[in-house]
């Protein structure tokens, strides 16, 4: 069908289901444990494997013997991962990987591998840039304007020094799969966030035509941008199982492993020197920073964030490489370093100034591209946290051990749709099913999908089946950048759409009239604005006899069509209260401001925000990858001293959604990654206004916080 009828949303005051809280479809399935994840997966016959890594932060692995391990009882097969002769740049690279008929007897077999090592120097700690040597690298310098004269000119000058650590995704389901050959058929059940397009992958890896890969998924537990490839163990699981004549092998990652290999957000730091006139403008922005993701290094962050137009700059950035794993995407990849940077430097400059950080970040959003979003999210966050009330400037905390305080930070994000194509298929009995090769990563996919099909058709959400999840279904793009809401609402707009048309086709001569007369309303197709004149749905099914409508749609980026847009803001002020004695500080309430566009399910939509500021509060209070310098090796890959926080360390979170007209018109927006940005620095500028001191670098640990007020390094 032609691409031209009218696609675009139902008017706000038109709309039945669209912007209505709806329940997640599956939400009973996962809170019953009756959702069934890839890990869950027990094929008949079924291999477990393990895999062996080096212990050593940088070695060449000069001898490898499986021959033992071989004959070990149960195993079934060995894949060498790495061959002697290799250099290995991080502890935990994979080395062979071993299927037994059991768990404990591959365990039992891989500890009989002998594996020879000549180790090499190695480096880890990029935070001490001093003693990097060759392994920092420059990688990035740019001037704007003049910095030299802008600071001779600036009343007040504000320098400091900021960092993030490395932290991990910790998806609560490891990397891995369950991976077993028919012939020449691959069925491949991925941990993934790429339905349609990691099969293809795989494939090419193994050396088959992508055609002869059956991917299929159903809930996938964690990802945050570090599941979208096979990795290493994805074909080292596929050779597995073929040399063991095709049976079903499950090779996920253990938890020492995951937390080791599987993925990381790379670490920033930076100097950072701000000037301003008296009267709170921001005349002059200077920063040299550096980082790492590990072996690979890092790009220069996008500094300043948000306030991108401060006339004078001066920025340099240096590339740490490091012998660790390398870095994955992570929910907003580079966005919560940037704005943890660039809001603390901003914060400790309106500080110097002795300025309000609303009225000082309200002042300067003239930098920012849209001056109206953020000035209005920081006057509504400043409300919803009775900020007039509770801020106080630096040093007047009161006369008590325990301490509040009030910091904000500020977000944004692009979002605009993947590529996506739908079916949607209407049959005789009236059942619908919208079909999608896309996934659902826990953020209600699923039931965003069910809302737009029943919004066009008419329908209560739960009569539409959506299937997704499988390589069989016309392709998706994969869940990343924020991209899945907006591409998978768009083209199931139009497939259910150009569906409901062919309907009408079939209908307007029972009902006297012609298609373009017709429109479905609660479970009717009826004369326009005539409900008298109408069949209900099933009796206008009817009508197909024998035959289905099966109808397209898809999402093009380039051609949006007004039902999807890009370019979000968000403001998100933290409110917390830090003990002076214990350094222990307590979240009291988050609040969140966030644009994203037209909102078709605001309960899942708020979800999305509540889970992000539930990360950003761990990574700001207790995330961090520790490296041993002396050993390489990483001295915190379990889930007792890689700590995330409980229920009961997040406090109260108040999330406002920018629902308002200007915003609604744009479209769909995706949500996924910026509320999880601003948080970071608006829990570090609390503290600050709490103790009156700057806590340089996350996480915000007792001893760091006690450090910063005694005057010390941490």
């Amino acid at each position: 069908m032609p691409d031209t009828p009218d696609y675009s949303w139902p008017a706000p005051e038109k709309r039945r289901v669209i912007g209505k809280r709806q329940s997640r479809l599956d939400g009973a399935e996962k809170a019953s444990g009756r959702a069934k994840y890839s890990y869950d997966l027990n094929r008949p016959g079924m291999l477990y494997a393990v895999i062996l890594t080096c212990p050593h932060a940088h070695a060449r692995l000069t001898a490898l013997d499986t021959s033992a391990a071989e004959k070990s009882k149960g195993v079934a097969s060995v894949e060498l991962m790495a061959k002697p002769g290799e250099e290995i740049q991080y502890a935990g690279y994979e080395v062979v990987a071993l299927a037994a008929e059991t768990e404990d007897q591959a365990r039992d077999a891989i500890r009989k591998i002998k594996a020879e090592y000549e180790v090499l120097p190695h480096f880890v700690n990029e935070a001490d840039l001093k003693s990097a040597g060759s392994n920092a690298k420059p990688s990035g310098e740019q001037t704007a304007g003049d910095p030299d004269q802008a600071f001779k000119d600036a009343d007040v000058v504000s320098e400091g020094t900021y960092g993030v650590p490395i932290i991990n995704h910790s998806c609560l389901e490891a990397h891995g799969q369950v991976i077993e050959w028919k012939g020449d058929a691959l069925h491949y059940w991925p941990s993934t966030q790429g339905v349609s397009v990691v099969g293809g992958d795989l494939a090419k890896m193994v050396s088959i035509p992508a055609t002869n890969v059956h991917t299929h998924m159903d809930y996938v537990g964690g990802g945050f941008g570090s599941k979208f490839a096979p990795d290493r163990w994805g074909p080292a699981c596929a050779n597995l199982s073929k040399k063991a004549g095709g049976r079903p092998v499950k090779l996920f990652l253990d938890r020492a492993t995951e937390l080791i290999i599987a993925g990381n957000r790379p670490s920033y730091f930076a100097k950072i020197k701000l000037g301003a006139k008296k009267d709170g403008t921001l005349t002059v922005w200077q920063s040299e920073s550096w980082g790492t993701g590990g072996f690979g290094g890092v790009t220069m962050p996008p500094l300043p964030y948000v306030y991108r137009s401060v006339p004078n700059r001066r920025l340099t950035h240096i590339s740490v490489s490091t012998n660790g794993a390398q870095q994955k995407a992570w929910r907003a990849p580079n966005n919560p370093q940037a704005s943890y940077l660039t809001c603390c430097a901003m914060d400790d400059l309106a500080a110097t100034l002795r300025l309000d950080p609303v009225e000082f970040f309200t002042k300067n959003a003239n930098y920012t591209n849209t001056p109206e979003v953020y000035s209005g999210q920081l006057a509504k966050a400043a409300e919803l946290a009775d900020w007039k009330s509770n801020w106080h400037p630096r040093g007047q905390s009161g006369s008590g051990t325990v301490k509040r305080g009030m910091g904000l930070g500020v977000c944004t994000w692009f979002g605009l749709g993947h590529a996506s194509n739908c079916r949607t298929i209407i049959h005789p009995d009236g059942s619908v099913a919208v079909e999608l090769g896309s996934q659902d990563l826990g953020t209600g996919t699923r039931t965003v999908i069910a809302i737009v099909a029943a919004e066009t058709l008419g329908l209560p959400v739960r009569a539409i089946t959506v299937a997704i999840g499988d390589n069989k279904y016309p392709e998706s793009g994969p869940s990343g950048g924020s991209t899945t809401v907006g591409g998978v609402s768009a083209s199931t707009r139009k497939s259910t759409m150009n569906a409901l048309l062919k309907l009408y086709e079939v209908v307007a001569p029972a009902l006297g009239t012609t298609p373009d007369q017709l429109e479905a309303v609660d479970g009717k197709i009826q004369v326009k604005g005539t409900p008298a004149k109408s069949l209900t749905w099933a009796a206008a099914c009817r009508k197909l006899g024998t035959k289905t409508i099966t109808e397209m749609g898809v999402n093009n980026q380039r051609g949006p069509g007004g039902l999807i847009g890009g370019g979000v803001g968000g403001v998100q002020i933290a409110d917390v209260s830090v003990d002076t004695e214990t350094g222990l500080v307590r979240m009291n309430r988050m609040v969140a401001v966030q644009d994203c566009g037209m909102v078709i399910n605001p309960k899942t939509a708020e979800s999305q925000v509540f889970g992000a500021c539930i990360m950003s509060i761990c990574a700001a209070l207790t995330e961090e990858k520790i490296y041993d310098s002396e050993t390489g090796r990483v001295l915190n890959p379990d889930m007792e001293f890689y700590k995330l926080a409980g229920i009961g360390d997040v406090g109260e979170i108040v999330v406002y959604l920018n629902t308002e007209p200007e915003f609604d018109k744009r479209g769909v927006i995706g949500l996924g990654e910026p509320p999880t940005v601003g948080g970071l620095a608006a829990i570090g500028n609390a503290v600050a206004n709490a103790i009156g001191v700057r806590v340089p670098v996350l996480p915000m640990t007792s001893h760091r916080v006690l450090a910063a007020l005694e005057g010390r390094n941490a």
